[in-house]
């Protein structure tokens, strides 16, 4: 049995309680752990984790016999601190998004994990919902043709009291706006699914947000050998619509699933290619479907690998990679010129001081609070639905 620790009470941290929970049969959580230790004790009831003991110190949590792994599930400024910590303290580690503040911080923990010989696992649960599986596997397959265009919504609405907590809304603490906090896990996905571009171009603002310094609306251009990608990431879309599209030279793939196909008429107009369509909606139909979706998904291939009988799905080399990705979109945006990839050691934006000395700052953040009332969360109309 693989004893774990929540490492933070707050309603992510409540998330991956219920995906333990649906593991029990191989996992069972011993611990959790906040600075509020009522909160955490308030998590434990909640859940019904009878097994579980309520800290106010990470310290007194790695101190502990009996806990095997952690779920970093704590504001992203200490994502690398905490994560290297338990590292070193012999645990694996699985870290929400985004997995750092800085590529520097990426390396340090990279560099802790091999050290240490634990698996370190960045969370990526939008790549265990079933849509997203079938279209990579219809792109891998080549049955889909060549990607010509990518569009990517990352449109999500918060209300401005959202940023009053006292984390939120600051490039020292949040580490950025909504390409950090929200756009990531299409950022991850895109690269999942299509690699990583050679070229970003991007704008950010905030136009809704007046307690937070960092952006809630931006748009990148990302280039491609041969394509095009478009990301969307935004904090003031009231339908929070979640996809990606994807035109290929055989037709249309998205998630939501839906898909089209055109062929020519002599003068170059189109028409509706039944034919293809049918053909990418039987190879769509035909795929299996994923037994477990989500944190639970990934935490099941998280445990499996401990116990050395899977690999882990998603490798922090790949959480580093989305952090990258983001760092580029702010070089680009603050720069106003492309930004190639990769991004270098001595850059500005590989550090996570210089990165936030560079960036704008749109507001000054003047509310700042505890806690919220209720730490209910709503996921949004969450990509692979």
């Amino acid at each position: 049995m693989i004893g774990v620790a929540l490492l933070g009470s707050g309603a992510i941290a409540a998330v991956h309680a219920d995906a333990y929970g649906q593991l029990a049969h191989l996992c069972e959580v011993r611990a959790v752990c906040d600075l509020y230790k009522d909160k955490a004790q308030a998590l434990i009831d909640k859940k019904g984790m009878r097994r579980a003991v309520a800290c106010g110190d990470i310290d007194e949590v790695l101190n502990m016999d009996g806990i095997d792994a952690v779920s970093v599930c704590l504001p992203p400024d200490v994502h690398a601190s905490v994560t290297i910590k338990a590292l070193r303290a012999g645990r694996h580690v699985l870290v929400e998004k985004p997995m750092a503040a800085s590529l520097e911080e990426c390396d340090a923990m990279i560099e802790a994990a091999r050290d240490s010989g634990k698996i370190l696992s960045p969370v990526a649960q939008n790549r265990f919902k079933t849509p997203n599986s079938k279209v990579k596997a219809m792109i891998e397959s080549g049955a889909a043709g060549r990607t010509l265009y990518a569009t990517v919504n990352s449109l999500w609405w918060r209300g401005g009291n959202y940023y009053d907590i006292w984390w939120r809304g600051t490039w020292e603490k949040e580490c950025g706006g909504c390409f950090t906090s929200h756009a990531v896990h299409h950022l991850d996905l895109l690269l999942w699914m299509l690699g990583k571009p050679e070229r970003v171009t991007a704008v950010i603002t905030n136009v809704g947000h007046d307690n937070s310094e960092c952006e809630d609306l931006g748009v990148a251009i990302l280039e491609y050998p041969g394509m095009l990608a478009q990301v969307s990431s935004s904090l003031v879309s009231h339908d929070e619509k979640q996809e990606i599209i994807l035109q290929t030279t055989c037709g249309r793939l998205s998630v939501p699933w839906e898909t089209a196909a055109s062929k020519a008429l002599p003068n170059g107009f189109p028409e509706e290619n039944g034919e293809a369509k049918t053909e990418l909606q039987s190879l769509y139909d035909s795929l299996p479907e994923l037994r477990t979706e989500g944190h639970a998904a990934q935490i099941d291939n998280f445990l499996a690998a401990i116990v050395g009988t899977e690999s882990p799905l998603v490798i922090a080399e790949e959480g580093r990679d989305a952090i990258e990705l983001i760092m580029a979109i702010y070089k680009a945006s603050v720069t106003r010129t492309p930004v190639t990839l990769p991004i270098g050691r001595g850059d500005a934006f590989y550090s996570r001081e210089t990165m936030a000395a560079a960036m704008p700052r749109f507001h000054k953040k003047t509310r700042s609070v505890e806690n919220f009332a209720t730490s209910d969360i709503t996921l949004g109309r969450d990509v692979g639905k």
